[in-house]
């Protein structure tokens, strides 16, 4: 077998395994009914169920870049892949909520060993034109993933068993495992030691603020939702608190370890113009990437009558756009990877933008939310996959850990606040619109109003179906669907304008990059 054929074998090992932590990311939404009813967990059990897990990969990603260029990052890989496959075992086989919420908090450290350490194999493995090709075959992976995994939930929550959803993952770990130890040459390592105080720092930093905006609609952002917590004031105002004063503390720190010591990370990789403007547009892009997709079922089943599974195939088209992407970028090797970027942006923009018309019209056919969720779909493949590229294109090899670290860390948290804010719209359009337009009926009293507008957003919509089946509710479960479609399409018009911003922002992007020498 030729070298060449072993790092493409060694690909497919790394886009399984980025494939199966971005599923069991989006999986869990479309199976937390079943496990309810199977496991009799309550909201709460419920909740982490669903956000253990993105919270602790957002934590533990700048450490393990780190450790990855210490101890290589084909070992850390191959270690993220045997801790993916056991904790996925626990959660399958979890009699309790609570095991359960263990098994997601332990799948978490197994998705931050494999995001990070996934690029550094990249850019160890592929270099010019085929580097580039292999950054589109990562980001279609990210972008058919996140359309896939609601449908793969879907299915197995109407056909076989929830458990399926994680105990599919144990023979991908093992194919995983295998293409990795035999096709992934071993990784360069650099000398140094883990900076344990800036560790610490950086992981009650991050959880903090990863904990905040996860949860900012369910606890509220500043006042408690629901509850008497001190002062009156939410949990998540106190996280935002410790994240910024512990973030604050860990940058510091960081800033003085660039010059003189061995910092978690390395602030002087900043100097890098493509490394630092190429994170400012990350983060930027993660803000109007992903959030819609939040969302978007809740419309389609309790606005379009779609069922979970329906709903999750109606994402299907997102995948084959990635897909179709992922080959025209082979075919178009001789554009730039900032060109991609630029391209994918607009794209992506423009379907959400025809999305969101979509939304507001008075129906909506299945063959227009396929046509711009395939257009959305082209879009990320393009983008998500190459401004990675971009970012790390310049780091130094024995840095690329902690460059990846910092850029996953970056997208994730985009991704977080994108979600948080999309979310957030959505919901408040949804109540705020109900209680409008019921109001100006005038046929209700204002507190049951209060009572319909309520129940409707606790319960994502949910309660439409039996509003509508009763005469008497049916015109509250009008304006709950018309409230819902015109978030969805407040929610889509607001991130093609933020997918926009990011097109700007790369244009602070030099096309023309000279890699600096990191001065130790």
């Amino acid at each position: 077998m030729t070298a060449e054929t072993r790092k493409w074998l060694g690909l497919v090992g790394i886009a399984l395994g980025v494939a199966m932590i971005v599923v069991d990311t989006t999986i869990v939404n479309v199976i937390t009914p079943a496990v309810i009813e199977d496991l009799g967990v309550n909201s709460t059990q419920a909740q982490w169920i669903q956000e253990s897990y993105a919270i602790v990969f957002a934590a533990l990603l700048l450490i393990f870049g780190r450790v990855a260029d210490l101890v290589g990052a084909r070992r850390v890989f191959a270690l993220g892949v045997l801790v993916f496959g056991v904790t996925s075992l626990l959660a399958g086989l979890a009699p309790t909520g609570e095991v359960l919420i263990l098994a997601r908090f332990l799948q978490g450290a197994g998705g931050a060993m494999l995001l990070p350490t996934s690029l550094s194999l990249l850019n160890q493995t592929f270099t010019g034109k085929e580097r580039g090709q292999a950054y589109a075959v990562w980001g279609s992976t990210i972008g058919a993933a996140t359309a896939v995994g609601p449908v793969i939930g879907g299915w197995f929550a109407e056909h076989a068993s929830w458990r399926w959803a994680f105990g599919i993952n144990v023979p991908l770990v093992v194919l995983i495992f295998i293409l990795t130890v035999v096709f992934i040459a071993p990784s360069p390592r650099s000398a140094g030691r883990i900076d344990v105080p800036g560790a610490l720092l950086s992981v009650a930093g991050l959880g903090a603020l990863a904990y905040g905006l996860v949860e900012g609609r369910t606890y509220g952002w500043v006042t408690s939702i629901g509850g008497t917590d001190i002062a009156g004031l939410s949990p998540v105002f106190f996280a935002l608190i410790v994240a910024a004063v512990t973030l604050t503390l860990f940058v510091l720190r960081q800033v003085r370890l660039s010059r003189d010591g061995q910092p978690l990370m390395d602030t002087r990789l900043f100097r890098i113009p493509s490394f630092r403007n190429g994170n400012i547009a990350t983060v930027i892009i993660g803000l109007g990437e992903f959030g819609i997709v939040a969302v978007l079922p809740l419309w389609l089943q309790f606005t379009l009558g779609y069922t979970s599974l329906q709903a999750g195939a109606a994402l299907v088209p997102l995948a084959v756009g990635s897909f179709v992407a992922n080959g025209m970028s082979f075919g178009l090797s001789s554009l730039s990877a900032l060109t991609f970027v630029r391209l994918g942006l607009a794209l992506e923009a423009a379907a959400l933008a025809g999305l969101a018309v979509i939304a507001a019209a008075t129906s909506a056919p299945w063959w227009s939310i396929a046509i711009a969720m395939f257009i959305y779909g082209i879009g990320v493949g393009f983008a998500t996959a190459q401004v990675t590229n971009v970012v790390l294109a310049d780091v130094p090899l024995t840095e690329a850990g902690q460059g990846s670290g910092i850029q996953s860390t970056f997208r994730q948290l985009g991704s977080a606040l994108g979600i948080a804010v999309l979310t957030t719209v959505f919901f408040s359009t949804l109540g705020h619109q109900v209680k409008d337009t019921l109001t100006t009926a005038g046929q209700l009293p204002a507190a049951q109003i209060d009572g319909y507008a309520s129940a409707v957003t606790d319960s994502a919509g949910a309660v439409i179906a039996p509003l509508a089946a009763n005469p008497a509710t049916a015109s509250v479960a009008e304006a709950a669907r018309n409230a819902m479609a015109d978030g969805i399409a407040l929610g889509a018009f607001i991130a093609a304008g933020l997918l926009l911003l990011g097109l700007l922002a790369t244009l602070l992007i030099p096309a023309n990059r000279p890699q600096p020498e990191l001065v130790h």
